[in-house]
């Protein structure tokens, strides 16, 4: 990670941004982030109903993500310029990485979400801002369980 970012790194970024702001993909970001809260792998079972909008959003938004990541992992694009612009990364793994392991298993694929593990693992800070968002989220589910109190 201690390269300089190029112009090309940052091509990449704006490209990045550029397909998040898809409607569908912006629908499913939504989605992602404001309806699905999993505290346990029975949370996950309507994301696993192929067909289902869940489903697909679910998928959207993972696979996008991982996709993002795998640019760094193979060395195509600057980690920490990627870090700096991709913190809903981190928003997607406080919310999946406890479940990924079961996820990999069940699945039969050791690879799920690997990329986004590893930006994750090697980037300095990642872990902690993790945490951080992690105590975000469930501030967020709290904040969403009381509006549907009252």
């Amino acid at each position: 990670m201690a390269n300089q970012a190029t112009y090309d790194d940052a091509n990449l970024i704006l490209k990045l941004y550029e397909l998040r702001r898809e409607e569908k993909l912006r629908d499913a970001r939504e989605w992602f982030a404001l309806e699905f809260f999993p505290q346990s792998m029975d949370d996950f079972k309507g994301v696993q109903v192929p067909g289902s909008k869940e489903n697909t959003y679910f998928r959207m938004v993972t696979s996008y993500w991982d996709m993002a990541a795998s640019f760094v992992t193979s060395g195509v694009l600057d980690a920490q310029l990627f870090l700096q612009s991709g913190g809903e990364m981190l928003f997607i793994w406080a919310k999946m990485g406890d479940f990924v392991e079961t996820f990999r298993q069940n699945a039969g694929s050791p690879e799920y979400l690997s990329n986004i593990e590893k930006v994750i693992g090697m980037a300095p800070g990642a872990a902690d801002r993790v945490a951080a968002v992690k105590k975000m989220i469930a501030r967020m589910r709290e904040n969403l369980t009381q509006s549907a109190k009252g």
